[in-house]
């Protein structure tokens, strides 16, 4: 979980009697994040209020973010109406919150408090601390501060001693604790998963050491070294473990006597992936000498407009919240709009990632523990990389930077934290008249798109929200990086992974997202029907299916929150759609709606359903959850997140998660207010091939009109003809090496022939 750049102001905030400062407000949009400005008049305002009225010395500020507005005002704004063909309801002002979650770097607890901005001053609303057995997420600060705290280890230097490293060498990527009930709750902790670096630069994933130290984030030391057993075969060729080898050892400062095995060496063999490190190792192929350039040209400029952070690209229009409402989404998409002939129809409130968790399946401790929450645990905003130009994204960019605050209450800015450009995406449809004398039109499809890249330690997340001219919305996750990589001794075998080089254990892991979807297809009340792909029951030579081919679609309208839980059906080919049932299309009468498409990334999770990674993770359960939208405390976002607001160091199912919002009932989810929790992943068996960095790999949900509009609505994309392709060898026809299609006709290639 690692930061881009070493980050400034990294001592926790002496609390000081200062009064709070006046900044201008600068923000065009209800939904616009915090600027850097405002953090720093935020956390100043919590200070002088911690100073004025609390016996709090010192503060360690954890998140500093915009509390989201109510949804009806924010939409009255905007000037969308809550019903088809309604009118918008009447402005009212929006007042802008923040909420911030710091600490008691004193006596250790953590505290959650709100403040709202009048006349240019913010004040505290309300100061509360967090609930007992959870913590506020880990920040950029405390993980690299992970690293010096092993390192400082008199015991964890004499460890790497043994095994050939010096405490200059070793690495160490922090990690939530996951589930140790061995420790009190209220520790702040971290375990740090360690590795060497040879020298500067170079792949430190390669050299795993074998032993995992868990951390006091705020005493700042090692309070616990645990030693994962060896696997072993067993006199009848077999391989397995004890109960001793799964299960938490006793709490002890004399670690390695108890943990009764053989120490094992890291592997030292390089194993680099940056170019100029690469070409120092003679077993490293030289790179390709055959890939010419590939340019990505917009020579009249780009087709999308920004007005601050609301963007209109051809019929579509959103606004895009990096950082969100927290810093842990990263971006996010709201107020999403179609201009269909005129008439503006509103499509999406809001798009994000709110949560995901990847659990690993390794059995023998401390592995267990390594089920990363990796939004509601570190944050994706937080983690965002600074993007560079023509390498992350191509093309004519823009760039919206992003902001998030550091211990002391001053701001951290990335610059590029997100991207919005443009690139072709293929062909959007084509036709050819294979009849003699016909002719063939063939429409290029082009999209938008708006992206993040995260880096959390080892590994890269890639977040692609892309728009289409056919009214599609696709959410297009990529995942990149380096293996979460564990040292195994030689020959020792190997049943939860992979050994992807010599002594480099790869374990088996699986990807698992949460898709926060807040529709309001043509107003704010909605229902969702799902859809099963029947064949007819009727025996083939019967009057209702004589030749035993027929089938329907049989669907039902999810009318009680307790029905919000679905299951995926393979055989009935079952699927969703988000429907309002006030808007009818002329033709098929249906509902005017939304499906989503997610079949590939329907993976079920692989723990058991009593597992603490479920019990966490309750989101995990289904594919599908569906709940009616609450309005918090201050105002909006009152469901955000599927697994609880504060995740790190839970023990069981949080009591304001997804699975317990179903379990309640509320009532109706049929022409309401609702959200969507989509739950999508990927199953990680590591292969040779991903090592020393992976390809990536997808995961892909797309929402695609389903009788919203009258027709296809990218009938008037024009089929431009690209004046700068030309045939890679030259000569011959520009249609072939015949002058024809492929098919003995005279039709073209391109557009409108």
């Amino acid at each position: 979980m690692s930061p881009t750049p070493t980050l400034p102001g990294t001592a926790s905030a002496v609390v000081q009697d200062k009064a709070p400062i006046k900044v201008p407000t600068t923000f065009k949009h209800p939904l616009d994040p915090l600027t850097p400005e405002e953090i720093q008049a935020v956390t100043l305002a919590v200070r002088h209020h911690i100073a004025a009225k609390t016996q709090i010395n010192a503060v360690r500020f954890i998140t500093c973010s915009l509390c989201p507005p109510p949804k009806r005002a924010v939409l009255a704004t905007l000037g969308i109406p809550l019903f088809p063909g309604g009118q918008p309801e009447a402005v009212t002002p929006i007042p802008r919150k923040a909420e911030v979650d710091f600490i008691d770097v004193v006596n250790g607890p953590a505290y959650n408090t709100v403040l709202s901005l009048e006349n240019g001053i913010w004040s505290v609303d309300t100061l509360e601390p967090i609930p007992k057995g959870s913590e506020p997420q880990i920040t950029p600060e405390e993980l690299i501060a992970a690293e010096t705290i092993v390192r400082k280890d008199p015991r964890v230097q004499e460890l790497c001693k043994q095994v050939g490293i010096r405490p200059d060498q070793l690495c160490a990527d922090g990690w939530a604790i996951g589930y140790d009930a061995r420790f009190p709750e209220h520790l702040r902790l971290q375990q740090a998963l360690l590795f060497a670096r040879l020298d500067e630069h170079e792949n430190l994933y390669a050299h795993p050491l074998d032993f995992v130290p868990v951390i006091d984030s705020v005493q700042e030391k090692v309070i616990q070294i645990d030693f994962p057993p060896i696997y072993k075969k067993k006199p009848d060729g077999s391989i397995g473990l004890s109960v001793a080898d799964t299960t938490p050892g006793a709490l002890s400062n004399d670690d390695l006597a108890l943990s009764g095995r053989e120490r094992i060496p890291p592997p030292l063999k390089r194993y680099d992936f940056l170019p100029d490190l690469r070409a120092n190792d003679p077993e490293c192929p030289k790179p390709r000498e055959d890939v010419k350039p590939l340019h990505i040209v917009q020579p009249e400029g780009v087709s999308f407009k920004m007005n601050g952070h609301e963007l209109e690209w051809q019929k579509w229009k959103m606004h895009i919240g990096e950082m969100a409402f927290s810093h842990r989404e990263g971006v996010a998409i709201s107020t999403i709009t179609y201009n269909d002939d005129g008439v503006v129809r509103p499509i999406f409130y809001r798009l994000s990632v709110a949560e995901m968790v990847v659990p690993y399946a390794a059995p023998e401790f401390p592995h267990p523990r390594k089920f990363a929450f990796d939004t509601g645990e570190y944050g994706q905003g937080t983690m965002a990389n600074d993007l560079s130009l023509g390498c992350d994204c191509l093309g004519n960019i823009h760039y919206l930077p992003g902001a998030f605050v550091n211990h002391n209450g001053s701001a951290f800015v990335i610059d590029k934290a997100v991207c919005i450009h443009e690139e072709d995406a293929g062909l959007l449809w084509k036709h050819t008249d294979y009849r003699p004398g016909g002719r063939a039109q063939t429409v290029r499809r082009r999209r938008l798109v708006v992206s993040m890249v995260t880096t959390l330690a080892n590994y890269e997340y890639i977040w692609n929200y892309m728009f289409y001219q056919d009214g599609n919305v696709e959410l297009e996750i990529r995942m990149s990086g380096i293996l979460q990589v564990y040292v195994a001794s030689p020959d020792e075998p190997n049943p939860h992974g992979t050994t992807i080089a010599p002594n480099i254990n790869a374990q088996h892991h699986q990807h698992i997202f949460s898709l926060r979807v807040d529709p309001m297809l043509d107003g704010l009340y909605n229902s969702v029907v799902e859809s099963d792909i029947v064949a007819l029951p009727q025996p083939t030579g019967s009057a209702e299916n004589f030749y035993g081919n027929a089938f329907a679609v049989r669907d039902t309208v999810l009318r009680a929150q307790a029905e919000g839980a679905r299951d995926f059906d393979w055989a009935r080919e079952r699927r969703w759609r988000i429907v309002n049932p006030a808007t009818r299309h002329y033709a098929s009468g249906r509902e005017a709606g939304y499906s989503v498409a997610m079949k590939s990334g329907l993976t079920p999770v692989l723990a058991k359903e009593d597992s603490f990674v479920q019990r966490r993770a309750t989101f995990t359960q289904k594919p599908v959850w569906v709940v009616r939208d609450e309005e918090g405390p201050n105002g909006g976002g009152g469901r955000m997140w599927p697994s609880g607001k504060y995740v790190p160091q839970t023990k069981g199912e949080p009591v304001d998660s997804v699975a317990t919002w179903v379990k309640e009932g509320g009532g109706s989810i049929e022409k309401e207010d609702i959200v969507m929790f989509l739950t999508v992943g990927m199953t990680h068996i590591a292969r040779p091939e991903d090592w020393p960095v992976m390809p990536v790999e997808h995961v892909n949900v797309t929402f695609r009109p389903n009788n919203f509009f009258k027709m296809n609505p990218s009938m008037d994309v024009p089929g431009v003809k690209d004046t700068h392709s030309k045939l890679a060898f030259g000569g011959g026809s520009e249609n072939g090496t015949n002058g024809t299609n492929g098919n003995g006709s005279n039709g073209a290639a391109c557009c409108n022939h």
